[in-house]
């Protein structure tokens, strides 16, 4: 199936590894030219380095998403640099776990702040394409309650209701906005490597609660998250496409 994403553009927060630099990849693969922003001026050169060896049009940039003049310049120039936008994926998140108020702001600041400093630097180049779509990356901790139930899944819990609001609100627009909620992820340097080192029976308690026998890997994460950003999904809107193996048991209406 052609996704219909060739010569698209589109801006990914987080994209040094894990799920959000299977995004990139993927996007790229497909043929969209793509930006991608982290935090970490030597990840983002070597990641951008790496990508970019792949073949296809990558570039990245060092930015803090909890900073909205720097998003803003980083949206701006990206625009301006492919000459337009039409796909934003907000996927950056600041993983602050533990029930701690220092981490009810950086998941305030970075998770959902950081969402709409995207959101909204973005729109204007959005309402110009014919293509427009909008994916947050929210969490299965957003849906259930588990162990990350404080700062971090209630935030993530918001980012789909915000996600919602812009589907309704910008549907006649003709911009899509979707959000992916995606299971426990596995991944070298990721949260669940450090669980597995440092936390063997959590580690041990998450795997067995999924059917599958396994966590996710970050590029299982990334397809689905490329359907809902490609113009192979154009009339997905409002969605949270939950892709976690069977591990939640709720029933999604």
């Amino acid at each position: 199936m052609d996704l219909g994403l060739k010569g698209l553009r589109a801006l990914v927060t987080g994209g040094t590894r894990g799920i959000g630099r299977a995004i990139v990849e993927t996007l790229a693969d497909e043929g969209a030219a793509v930006a991608f922003c982290a935090r970490t001026t030597a990840d983002v050169t070597r990641a951008a380095e790496e990508m970019t060896a792949r073949g296809g049009v990558v570039t990245g940039r060092c930015v803090d998403v909890s900073d909205e003049a720097g998003v803003r310049q980083w949206v701006g120039d990206t625009a301006a640099e492919l000459g337009g936008l039409d796909i934003v994926v907000a996927n950056v998140s600041a993983l602050a776990i533990p029930d701690e108020e220092a981490n009810w702001r950086a998941s305030f600041d970075v998770d959902m702040m950081g969402t709409v400093h995207l959101v909204n630097a973005a729109l204007p180049h959005l309402e110009r394409s014919e293509a427009a779509s909008i994916v947050t990356i929210s969490s299965v901790s957003g849906r259930e309650v588990d162990f990350a139930a404080g700062p971090y899944g209630t935030l993530k819990a918001a980012i789909i209701h915000y996600t919602q609001g812009l589907a309704y609100q910008l549907a006649a627009k003709g911009i899509r906005a979707n959000s992916l909620s995606p299971g426990n992820t596995y991944f070298p340097g990721g949260v669940w490597e450090n669980i597995e080192q440092n936390n063997p029976e959590l580690f041990a308690t998450a795997l067995g609660l999924n059917p599958t026998g396994r966590m996710a890997r970050p590029e299982e994460i990334a397809r689905a998250a490329v359907f809902l950003a490609s113009p192979a999904a154009s009339f997905v809107n409002g969605a949270n496409l939950l892709v976690d193996g069977a591990l939640t048991r709720g029933v999604q209406f």
